[in-house]
């Protein structure tokens, strides 16, 4: 197809079954839209269900391809939110039987550009056998990018085991303090597939598309963005950081419980003084043995600072009972001070709320992005999956919060160390220029106008691009 800069695109969006993964794509999806280009958003039917349909464009179709059955995998699995972590191999096994389907449409349709996740290694190859341009979009940060290498060192490269991910790699040419500790890298080898790692499928995902695009922006990370250019030898352009535009309906519950609920999360926080409250949320699939949740819990209460903890109803770890969570007796000691707020909560009015001060985060990025456009510190305590290690240390180096102390080889940590943080963060005087630098953060984290900046260049670039032939 010759494109010419007017001519309106037809883009195939294909994430990897994670709501994390998902939301993002969708983000994007809305705003190619709006420009008039059409968008097939591809995913099996679970994940497509669960999604806000709402006031969505009509350039927008959903392709509803079904997840093949496999051995290991339960059946109606779909997504990671409902497997314990070993079990994601077997997902990522049944995705890629979506290549023969997914071939099958991307045939039989006039599409001009795939934006993929890097799970489906496959995908840039088959793109570029149809003649369709490829996009490789990585829903993190460049930082995070920067760290596992070019596609040779992915590969083959020199790091071998979970120990040699522990320091900062000899290609990164400015100074950082961005490495996984040794606990964080062995719990995500944990959930590798034997047959294809993540390594070889991120490297492919790189190595054979036209274009790699990330959530966020020059102004954030600059160096690292620099860096890809230079490791990738192709071009890298950050989309934005997609801030939120406004609170999403939750996917499970109709909307009057929902209203219900943040009527009386709202009524709580209202009489609370402003800046003064943590938001404590781990995510949805962080897994904490209970010791360590009853540690946490009790570093919470040590701190004597008012808090919303949001606890999932799903077992954080095999066998464990939402009960168990929370130690014995707690939620009566902290009754004046502190609100355990069990399954789904609204996080993003929650964080805007003026009495938010801060947030303890399991470090997810979507989160990350959710607060920082608020402007709210961040006590930061990675919950050892994909690159939230990662992402808890370069927050730490850019001083908008500090991260919980934790032993490198098994991730324990003591109460006390989360009280002393915790106090620091919110209230001492020492935290005074972490408080200034988070709230400074909302120019470039809550600035709409800049993310739509990076998005435009984004989207010029799809649109310019040489049909593929």
């Amino acid at each position: 197809m010759d494109n010419k800069d007017n001519q309106k695109l037809h883009i195939a969006m294909f994430p990897w079954l994670a709501y994390g993964h998902i939301m993002p794509f969708l983000e994007v999806s809305k705003f190619l839209a709006q420009k008039g280009h059409r968008v097939s958003f591809i995913s099996t039917p679970k994940n497509i269900q669960r999604l806000p349909k709402s006031s969505l464009s009509p350039l927008i179709t959903f392709v509803e391809l079904p997840l093949p059955a496999i051995e290991g995998l339960p059946q109606s699995t779909e997504s990671t939110s409902e497997l314990p972590i070993h079990k994601v191999p077997y997902l990522k096994k049944a995705y890629d039987l979506l290549q023969p389907p997914l071939t099958h449409f991307l045939q039989h349709s006039d599409v001009n550009w795939v934006i993929h996740d890097f799970i489906c290694h496959w995908l840039p190859r088959v793109a570029t056998q149809l003649g369709i341009n490829s996009v490789y979009f990585n829903i993190s940060n460049a930082t995070s990018l920067a760290f596992f290498g070019p596609p040779s060192e992915l590969r083959g490269g020199q790091r071998q085991r979970p120990e040699e991910f522990t320091v900062v790699p000899k290609w990164v040419d400015f100074p950082s303090n961005v490495a996984f500790k040794l606990h964080e890298m062995v719990s995500h080898w944990d959930c590798m597939d034997d047959e294809v790692s993540d390594f070889q499928r991120l490297a492919d995902a790189i190595q054979y598309c036209n274009l790699v695009t990330m959530r966020s922006s020059t102004e954030f990370e600059s160096d690292s963005v620099s860096l890809l250019r230079k490791l990738y030898g192709k071009p890298v352009v950050p989309l934005g950081l997609l801030p939120p535009s406004s609170v999403p309906r939750h996917h499970g519950g109709a909307d009057d419980q929902v209203d219900e609920k943040c009527e009386v999360l709202s009524e709580w926080l209202n009489n609370k003084k402003e800046k003064s409250v943590i938001y404590i949320a781990l995510g949805t699939e962080v897994t904490l043995s209970q010791e360590l949740m009853h540690e946490l819990a009790h570093g919470i209460e040590k701190s004597g600072l008012p808090f919303i903890w949001v606890v999932n109803n799903r077992p954080l770890v095999e066998g464990m009972l939402g009960a168990d969570i929370i130690p014995p007796g707690f939620e009566t000691r902290v009754d004046n001070r502190g609100l355990v707020w069990r399954g789904w909560a609204p996080q993003l009015k929650i964080l805007g709320h003026s009495s938010i001060g801060g947030f303890l985060t399991h470090c997810g990025w979507s989160s990350v992005i959710e607060a920082l456009g608020f402007g709210r510190v961040l006590i930061l305590f990675s919950g050892a999956n994909s690159d939230q290690g990662l992402i808890a240390r370069l927050l730490h180096g850019k001083q908008v919060g500090l991260e919980i102390l934790r032993d490198e080889r098994d991730g324990s940590f003591t109460s006390d160390s989360v009280a002393e943080l915790t106090r620091r963060v919110m209230v001492d005087k020492e935290g005074e220029s972490l408080r200034s630098n988070a709230w400074a953060m909302k120019e470039i984290f809550g600035n709409k106008e800049l993310n739509n900046k990076c998005l435009d260049e984004f989207t010029r670039f799809l649109e310019t691009w040489p049909a593929a032939t």
